[in-house]
């Protein structure tokens, strides 16, 4: 086993895969391999018969996943976003799990080179598919003062947005911010007032990342794709660590689960069937594994069931 993933601690490791009540022969996707924590113990629970399907963005991660799991039968590999779990011919027959675990890994965090963090001075990258796309820097260059502000404000919710974007506008025709010091420096100067125990571009690396990656968008895809993949019975599981991703789950998950709340005097609101079943509500980390793995303190997991056909396909 590579020392990355020695050194990755998963998150809700137990709550998860329990959450996905394995069956020894049911299939089941881990649409968010990063090093594997919980791909390890849903093989664990597996029998010969049973199939993990793996996605990744980051192929860092999928050539972890492909040496350590390349020449187990019971595994598939895929470079990909969960986005398109849908599209893949391994699901088309149905699964019997989804586990989806949001956001920025540790070892994409821990590597200054992929630029996800200004705690050393690295290339202004954030991209997980290091493979395609633009780069933070690249975005930064490009988008207008607008654009820019607007990212800032709906997905860092950065009170200084307009602010920042005015400052990075101004400096960008002689000097472009190409790493991620130089960007956290223009963040720190830009804000005057610091909030306690808050470095001034945390705000603004989140933002920027979500934008870059087109989290948000993938969340949404990625949980119709399972509510499609899904058998009768099958669960989903999604750890989020963002306010804006849980609330697409919590929404999405609610939308297929309870018809649309009527007015009063008026008859139901007519509504498509219902397909899913939620399993509780928001499941929180325990306070030993807060204390253990402080980046699991915002950590939400909710899960909901596919209900039969007959129920509402």
């Amino acid at each position: 086993m590579k020392q990355d993933a020695l050194k990755h601690v998963p998150v809700m490791l137990a709550e998860a895969v329990d959450a996905l009540a394995v069956k020894p022969g049911g299939v089941y996707v881990d649409g968010t391999f990063g090093r594997g924590g919980h791909a390890r113990e849903v093989l664990q629970r597996l029998g010969a018969g049973g199939r993990l399907l793996l996605l990744d963005r980051d192929p860092q991660a999928i050539a972890t996943a492909r040496a350590e799991f390349g020449q187990d039968a019971r595994v598939q590999v895929r470079h990909g976003s969960f986005a398109d779990l849908a599209e893949w011919d391994a699901t088309e027959d149905g699964v019997d799990g989804v586990l989806l675990d949001i956001g920025v890994s540790s070892p994409q965090l821990d590597d200054p080179q992929r630029g996800f963090s200004f705690q050393a001075d690295a290339p202004l990258d954030m991209r997980m598919d290091t493979s395609q796309g633009e780069s933070a820097a690249q975005f930064l260059a490009r988008a207008s003062e607008e654009e820019i502000a607007r990212v800032l404000y709906e997905y860092g919710d950065e009170r200084m947005s307009r602010r920042i974007a005015r400052w990075i506008a101004e400096r960008r025709p002689d000097n472009a911010i190409t790493t991620t010091i130089e960007l956290a420096e223009l963040c720190a100067r830009a804000i005057p007032k610091r909030e306690p125990g808050r470095h001034p571009a945390t705000r603004t690396f989140q933002a920027l990342r979500i934008a870059v990656n087109g989290e948000l968008d993938a969340l949404e895809r990625g949980l119709e794709g399972a509510r499609r993949r899904l058998r009768s019975g099958g669960r989903l599981a999604v750890i989020s660590f963002h306010s804006l991703e849980d609330r697409i789950v919590k929404q999405f998950i609610r939308a297929h689960s309870q018809p649309p709340p009527g007015r009063r005097g008026l008859p139901p609101p007519p509504h498509a069937p219902l397909t899913l079943q939620a399993i509780g509500g928001a499941h929180l980390p325990s306070v030993e594994e807060i204390e253990r793995n402080p980046r699991s303190r915002s950590a939400v997991l909710r899960v909901a069931e596919r209900l039969p056909d007959e129920v509402g396909a």
